[in-house]
């Protein structure tokens, strides 16, 4: 009898679950304007990969795991990608406005990319507020399914993609600012 009350609660809670996501999606999906119709936003969030990835400078390993709890915008590029150039500066602007304790931005340059090179190419766009992390043989992005560059992946606090975003984007356009707001606001 117990384990039939806790069935039923778990199913309940689930159930509601599933119907605020619903309606976050939805609001979500009449956010999107402009570059933001690139967004395709999951209607079950997807669970991201485990594997390891090179911390900036090579100072050891780490996971997206690591940033649980929060809002993730995950950005492959690569230092040769003209577009991943065009696009950066703007994923620095999200990060200035929007990044702290609920979101934030994390770059991942995927292939070959010597650390020497990302450091240029920070420094040749002015962006000081990304990490210059490194896929150097693509077992993340593979395992992600990531086929071109750049490609954003909005991940959420409990480590799930809930969208995926393929190509380059206005990361400053209202519609970007909108979502990003939308998805770190307090619960009300």
């Amino acid at each position: 009898m117990r384990l039939f009350r806790f069935l039923t609660l778990y199913m309940a809670l689930l159930l509601g679950a599933n119907a605020a996501m619903a309606a976050d999606l939805a609001t979500l999906e009449g956010l999107r304007a402009g570059d933001m119709k690139k967004l395709v936003l999951h209607s079950t969030p997807k669970p991201v990969s485990d594997k390891a990835f090179t911390l900036a400078d090579g100072a050891g390993t780490g996971t997206l795991a690591e940033y649980r709890g929060k809002y993730i915008l995950l950005n492959f590029w690569a230092t040769w990608c003209a577009p991943c150039r065009k696009e950066m500066p703007m994923l620095a602007n999200l990060q200035e406005e929007f990044g702290g304790e609920s979101f934030e931005v994390v770059t991942l340059a995927t292939g070959r990319n010597i650390p020497a090179r990302i450091s240029s190419f920070f420094d040749e766009i002015g962006v000081t507020n990304l990490p210059r992390h490194q896929d150097p043989k693509q077992a993340l992005a593979r395992d992600m399914a990531v086929l071109g560059l750049p490609v954003s992946v909005l991940i959420d606090p409990q480590g799930n993609e809930i969208g995926r975003l393929m190509g380059d984007a206005d990361w400053n356009s209202d519609s970007a600012k909108a979502i990003i707001r939308a998805l770190i606001a307090p619960a009300g």
